[in-house]
């Protein structure tokens, strides 16, 4: 009898093997068809912005644990403060904000991009302590686009002591960013081409921003040319180029950073 009991469970037993390899199988078809799926999803970086990548005579780029960084390099305008802290829009690889980082570095700044985890802003929301502890004695805003902006709000509410002000891409604060009380500068830019950002949410936003806001609208451009990953699901159609509303929203950077600057001297 205990000859055949035991005869009786081994094919038990390699029923249960074959329907464990079966279900790790499937598990695994599943997780790479969820990762090609993301893949997909995921705005990539245009020619442009990984040209953009490149350390040049001008520009120095490199790659940390939290994003990637742009300095003015040797030789090049002496360093400006505030530092950037950028916040890259959902679903999209922060390099497409390389072109914009660039331009802010070459002019002075040392520049932050986050790279976030599954590119989705909530996922990292206190990657800025990263960058500050580089340079904890120096000035720095934040801001980002979209939802990054967002959660760049949220950061800089928590921190109001660590940052001198914060801007904002087709982006607004929320209840949970509130800086309705802050007194350093903001920036709002929008775009009036922009078809993805809500009008609603972004006027509710306002309550959530202090009364020194300073709101600029991009006649021409839209959502996805705040940074240079090509056409995004929803967007308007802009009738300016990306360069000119790249050169917009840069001189509208510049102009703001200058005001603080000229504040804290």
């Amino acid at each position: 009898m205990r000859q055949n009991s035991q005869a009786l469970s081994k094919p038990k037993q390699g029923r249960k093997v074959k329907v464990i390899i079966l279900s790790a199988a499937i598990l695994l078809v599943l997780l790479l068809t969820l990762g090609i799926v993301y893949q997909l999803m995921v705005y990539p970086p245009s020619a442009d912005a990984k040209a953009a990548m490149k350390s040049d005579k001008q520009v120095t780029v490199s790659i940390g644990q939290a994003g990637y960084r742009f300095e003015p390099a040797a030789g090049a305008e002496a360093m400006a403060q505030p530092n950037v802290i950028f916040y890259p829009g959902g679903l999209v690889d922060p390099k497409s904000y390389a072109p914009l980082a660039r331009k802010l570095a070459a002019a002075g700044h040392r520049v932050y991009i986050a790279s976030m985890p599954l590119n989705l802003a909530f996922a990292g929301q206190n990657k800025a302590d990263a960058f500050i502890a580089e340079h904890p004695e120096e000035r720095y805003v934040i801001g980002g686009h979209s939802l990054g902006g967002v959660f760049a709000s949220r950061y800089a509410a928590e921190h109001l002591d660590q940052i001198d002000g914060v801007f904002f891409l087709a982006a607004y604060a929320d209840k949970a960013g509130s800086l309705a009380e802050a007194k350093f500068p903001v920036l709002q830019l929008t775009a009036s081409n922009d078809g993805v950002m809500s009008p609603e949410d972004w006027d509710k936003g306002k309550s959530f921003m202090p009364s020194q806001t300073e709101y600029v609208t991009i006649e021409g451009g839209n959502h996805g040319q705040f940074g240079s990953y090509g056409a995004q699901k929803g967007d308007q159609q802009a009738s300016i180029a990306p360069q000119e509303q790249l050169d917009l929203v840069n001189g509208a950077l510049l102009g703001w950073m200058k005001g603080i600057q000229a504040g804290k001297q």
